[in-house]
């Protein structure tokens, strides 16, 4: 065990002589695995950058409120199987409210898409959602300042409203938009709350949260028409533990609602955020794993080019391995000796790799996405470099560790 220590000690010392003696041939070597490097690690801070901003801005959909909708958030199969159902309707959530005492909160809501005009300013399609005061009970989400609607304004029909971040900002700019009107389609509205900021779930096609507009569910059918409007119904339960017994129980009285057989399949859909979870792991999984195999090609490259600097290296110092076998270094030691140098050639490359990701990750996090490098990537980064260096000099120092001394001492 001794004599072990001892031979890749003194292996990995001519291993690093022999690196600080060929400085220029070195860094052009680890060259290849600097990119590579960068190409991964930008990769995995992308797809945890995307995953935060995915998560900070489904976050107000809450994780312990059952959503029901006429058709599920994530389509997998026939499309028109869902498009021919009957909408649900405001009398199907008073009647839910009614039978479900269980539930913490029952909200009804709808909406349109209307364009927005405050004085010359405008914003097209923004999305109008007819809510109730229940909506702030149901949601993480609240106003950045201002207030929410409330009972008061469901009750008389007020045309009041509460705007996203995105509105504010690009309708009022720094006017304080409380108390000022705002045009939403043909009918005149008073601002009276700006949400705080959620971002968007884009990924999945879904709604912009900072670009909609909030006003009373009474006010928005006397305006905008209820007739043939589909609502969604956000049902919170009485509890994060009782969600699977609470969605089974939503369906049930949902079916009872809808006046549905034993036989047919509800037609109604019952949602989650862990619908979307899901989804999102799916599909990112898919994603990152083929985005991992298209930058790890630019990895396999420098991992190649440290290969033949590998063999190069091994051809030069031919004499010198002669000459250590001679004196009674096993296979062993030069084997340790090349692969040492190997992996330590790309282990600076990594680490290297991983400086410049910090610069790489400052950018997509400053002007894309909420990105972090983590600890996590970095040790996974410089994992593959020191794998891709043993890898990359097995050969050449299995080579080395081969060469018959004599022969070896006769090369010039």
């Amino acid at each position: 065990m001794r004599r072990l220590v001892y031979e890749t000690s003194e292996a990995m010392k001519i291993a690093l002589s022999a690196i600080w003696a060929n400085k220029a041939r070195g860094v052009l070597t680890t060259l290849g695995i600097v990119i590579g490097i960068v190409a991964v690690v930008a990769t995995m801070t992308a797809a945890n950058g995307l995953e935060n901003s995915f998560k900070e801005s489904i976050s107000a959909v809450g994780s312990d409120v059952v959503y029901v909708s006429r058709m599920p958030w994530i389509i997998m199969d026939d499309f028109f199987k869902y498009r021919n159902r009957q909408p649900l309707t405001l009398k199907d959530a008073k009647k839910l409210e009614t039978r479900l005492a269980s539930a913490r909160a029952i909200n009804p809501t709808t909406s349109t898409r209307r364009d927005i005009r405050y004085r010359s300013a405008k914003m097209e399609g923004v999305r109008a959602v007819g809510t109730t005061d229940k909506h702030i009970m149901v949601t993480t989400a609240l106003p950045e300042y201002g207030r929410f609607l409330n009972s008061i304004d469901v009750q008389y029909k007020r045309n009041v409203c509460v705007i996203g971040k995105e509105i504010q900002e690009k309708l009022f700019k720094d006017i304080n938009p409380l108390n000022k009107k705002i045009r939403i389609g043909r009918y005149n509205y008073r601002v009276v709350g700006v949400m705080e900021k959620q971002g968007s779930a884009g990924f999945f096609n879904g709604p912009n949260f900072d670009r909609q507009v909030f006003v009373p569910i009474t006010s928005f059918m006397k305006n905008y028409g209820s007739r043939n409007r589909d609502f969604d119904i956000a049902v919170k339960a009485p509890s994060q533990e009782a969600m699977v017994d609470f969605e089974y129980a939503v369906i049930g009285e949902m079916r009872n609602i809808r006046k549905l057989r034993p036989t047919e399949d509800d037609n109604f859909s019952v949602n989650q955020m862990t619908t979307l979870m899901n989804a999102y792991d799916n599909v990112m999984g898919n994603m990152v794993l083929i985005g991992l195999l298209i930058t790890s090609v630019s990895l396999f490259i420098g991992g190649i080019g440290v290969m033949n600097i590998m063999f190069v290296s091994v051809t030069e110092r031919t004499r010198e391995i002669g000459i250590r076998k001679a004196i009674g270094a096993k296979k062993r030691a030069i084997l340790i000796q090349f692969l040492f140098e190997a992996s330590v050639v790309c282990l600076i490359g990594g680490t290297l790799g991983v400086l410049a990701s910090i610069g790489v990750t400052e950018l997509i996090n400053a002007f894309f996405l909420p990105a972090s490098l983590s600890p996590g990537i970095v040790v996974v980064a410089l994992v593959v470099s020191a794998a891709t260096g043993i890898i990359a000099g097995f050969i050449p120092a299995v080579k080395a560790a081969r060469l018959n001394p004599i022969e070896a001492l006769r090369y010039e």
